[in-house]
C-alpha cells in the first residue's frame, strides 16, 4: 500500500517578506490544538534550509534574483527528496515554505519519472512564472514555474519591453537552476492549469494569453462550484501521465479567511472551496504529489491561517488514506 510520506521545507530564502520559514511549526502548533495524530502517524522528513543566509551579506544577492544561489541548493536538496520519497513508492506531501520550494518539488518529480508527462495544477493568487529578466521583485518565489518551463526574457520580448539587465553570474545559476535534474524544460505551458490566479503583472499576462495557459478563476470556482472545475481540471490534463498540486495558502480570500500569507490578494476561495477542490482532485491516481506552501504565522492573529491551513491538509490527509485503502481493496 502507498503511504503518505511528510517532507518539511522551512525555507523562506526566496521570499519577499520574513516568516514564511514558521508556517510549519504553525501548523503543528494548530495540529495539537485539535488533538490530531497527523503529525504523529506518517513518517516525516526535514529537508535542511538556508535561511541563515538572509542575514549572511558574504554570499550574492542580485536584485533581480535575491538569494539565488541558496535557492538553486535548496531545490536541488528538495528534488532529491521528492524522489526519493517516489522511489519507495511513497506519496511525497511537501509542507512548505515559501513558494520557490515548488521547484524542487517538480525537479523530484522528473528526477524520477524523466520521461513521463508531467500536469501541474497550481492553486494560488500569483501566476509564478517570472524570470530574473522580467520580475519587479527579484523574489524567487515568483519565479518556480518561470524556471520550470524553461523561460528567460518571453514575457517582455513579447510586449517589446526592454529586459531587466541581469548580472552574468545570476544568469548562470538561472540556467542552473533550469538544469537541475538535467532536465529542462521539466514543463509544458499545456501541461499546466491555474485556478484562482488573479494578481498578475503585464509580463505574466502576456505570458499567459501567448502560451493560452488555462486559468480558472474564482468567479468560475464559486459559479460551477469547487467539483466541477476539478473534473474539468483534470480533463484539460488528460493526457498527462502524472500531476502535481500545489496549493499556496493566498489562493484563499484574505478578507474573509486570514491575512498570515506574505501577498494576500482578496476576492479568493473559500475554505470549503478548497477543501472541496482538493478532494476531488486527489481522487484521480494521476496525481502523485501534493504541497502546501507560503504560511506566515508572524503576519497573522492568533495563528488563523494556520489553523484554516490545517483544516484543509486535514481533508488531503483524509483523501489521500480513502484513495489509497481504495486502492489496496481493488488490489
Amino acid at each position: 500500500m502507498k503511504k503518505i510520506q511528510l517532507i518539511e521545507v522551512n525555507s523562506e530564502i526566496g521570499a519577499g517578506t520574513r516568516g514564511a520559514s514558521l508556517g510549519v511549526p504553525a501548523l503543528k502548533i494548530a495540529s495539537l490544538n485539535k488533538k490530531s495524530p497527523i503529525f504523529q502517524e506518517y513518517p516525516t522528513i526535514e529537508v535542511a534550509n538556508k535561511n541563515h543566509l538572509l542575514f549572511d551579506s558574504a554570499i550574492p544577492s542580485f536584485p533581480h534574483a535575491k538569494k539565488i544561489t541558496a535557492v538553486v541548493d535548496m531545490c536541488a536538496k528538495i528534488g532529491d527528496n521528492v524522489q526519493q520519497s517516489l522511489e519507495k513508492q511513497q506519496f511525497p506531501l511537501v509542507l512548505s515554505g515559501d513558494h520557490s520550494n515548488a521547484g524542487g518539488t517538480i525537479i523530484g518529480i522528473k528526477k524520477q519519472y524523466p520521461h513521463l508527462r508531467l500536469g501541474v495544477i497550481w492553486i494560488d493568487a500569483h501566476a509564478d512564472i517570472h524570470t530574473p529578466f522580467t520580475t519587479p521583485s527579484g523574489n524567487l518565489h515568483g519565479m518556480p514555474l518561470g524556471a520550470a518551463l524553461g523561460l528567460s526574457k518571453e514575457g517582455r520580448r513579447g510586449l517589446n519591453k526592454p529586459a531587466n539587465n541581469v548580472d552574468t553570474p545570476a544568469i548562470e545559476a538561472w540556467q542552473q537552476l533550469q538544469n537541475l535534474g538535467e532536465i529542462s524544460p521539466k514543463l509544458k505551458a499545456e501541461d499546466l492549469v491555474f485556478i484562482g490566479v488573479r494578481d498578475t503583472e503585464e509580463e505574466e499576462n502576456y505570458l499567459i494569453e501567448h502560451f493560452n495557459i488555462r486559468n480558472f478563476t474564482v468567479d468560475e470556482v464559486h459559479k460551477k462550484r469547487a467539483e466541477q472545475i476539478a473534473q474539468e481540471a483534470l480533463a484539460y490534463l488528460q493526457n498527462c501521465d502524472l500531476i502535481y498540486i500545489s496549493f499556496d495558502v493566498d489562493s484563499l480570500d484574505s478578507d474573509t479567511v486570514s491575512h498570515g500569507t506574505g501577498t494576500p490578494v482578496s476576492n479568493g476561495l473559500f475554505v470549503v472551496e478548497a477543501k472541496n477542490l482538493l478532494q476531488k482532485l486527489l481522487q484521480n491516481e494521476k496525481v502523485v504529489c501534493f504541497e502546501m506552501t507560503e504560511i506566515n504565522p508572524v503576519l497573522d492573529k492568533h495563528n488563523s491561517m494556520a489553523e484554516y491551513a490545517f483544516s484543509i491538509l486535514e481533508t488531503v490527509v483524509s483523501s489521500l488514506e480513502d484513495r489509497f485503502e481504495l486502492n489496496l481493496s481493488v488490489v
